[in-house]
């Protein structure tokens, strides 16, 4: 239901990206012949059906002459929200809230008179609930997106220093072998390299700094379609499993680097088995 329906993140986001589509002038197959992205890719983020990747950001708000900040901010929330995966209590707590709403408006099967109130009753608690669950929401949104905006020039937290609530979960040897989203690692990291494929998909080699990791990612894939990333001999990997996963992001687990590390990410493909290998230096 949520790779069908988009979530209100992907919702903001490609009602932003339709909003410059608009100002440009620029059908989507005039997207298509002025970026490195098809026809088809640009129908699906403008529709909020996935997450563009945020090279496709940027060229579109240079085409519509729009400064990034914004925009970016957006995709680094949705971003979060649909490759994440990383935070599943986030996703659950807010359906769990339905039923206890439900039963309010729903009257007596065979109820007094003097029950007609009580199904009032329940039926404000209702909206006052709801009316409590939007407010959040839009709270923490906003909340969300300063951090986003404004939070990314402010001072690195030293290395000594433990993992705070928005801040990275680990740092180091602490974050080998786990999900670069899930331990908060994927926000604002350092793109080491960009890589397309012979078959259509596109690769990058990412760096985190404050947790003193690297992985890689792929989209734009097919199923079977596998990445692996090495630094000092240490081969992280992962796999394209479904439809879901070839039309997301798809991240390696993490491995440890530092300045001077050399990062390595081989692509193969499904189709034929054949290897196509970039590297790059954290810098």
């Amino acid at each position: 239901m949520t790779r069908t329906t988009p979530s209100p993140e992907r919702a903001r986001l490609a009602a932003a990206l339709r909003d410059l589509r608009a100002r440009t002038g620029l059908s989507m197959v005039g997207l298509a012949e002025r970026t490195a992205f098809s026809k088809s890719s640009w129908e699906r983020y403008l529709n909020g059906k996935s997450v563009p990747p945020r090279d496709a950001v940027r060229e579109l708000c240079r085409l519509a002459s729009e400064p990034e900040g914004r925009c970016l901010a957006l995709w680094e929330i949705a971003e979060s929200q649909w490759s994440g995966r990383a935070a599943p209590a986030l996703r659950t707590d807010t359906p769990a809230q339905a039923p206890s709403a439900a039963p309010g408006p729903i009257p007596p099967e065979a109820s007094a008179p003097a029950a007609r109130d009580d199904t009032h009753a329940g039926r404000r608690g209702a909206a006052v609930a709801v009316l409590a669950s939007v407010c959040a929401v839009v709270v923490g949104g906003v909340a969300m997106t300063l951090f986003l905006v404004l939070g990314q020039d402010a001072p690195r937290l030293s290395p000594s220093a433990s993992p705070s609530a928005t801040g990275p979960r680990c740092r180091g040897a602490a974050c080998e072998g786990r999900n670069p989203m899930d331990m908060k690692c994927g926000i604002g990291p350092q793109t080491l390299a960009s890589h397309r494929t012979a078959s259509g998909a596109m690769l990058e080699l990412r760096h985190s700094e404050t947790c003193g990791t690297s992985w890689a990612r792929m989209w734009d894939t097919r199923i079977g379609d596998r990445l692996e990333v090495t630094a000092d001999g240490r081969p992280r990997s992962a796999e394209v499993e479904d439809e879901a996963d070839a039309e997301a992001y798809v991240y390696t687990p993490m491995t440890t680097t530092g300045s001077g590390t050399v990062v390595r990410a081989c692509f193969r493909r499904a189709s034929d088995g054949k290897e196509e290998c970039f590297e790059s230096r954290v810098r």
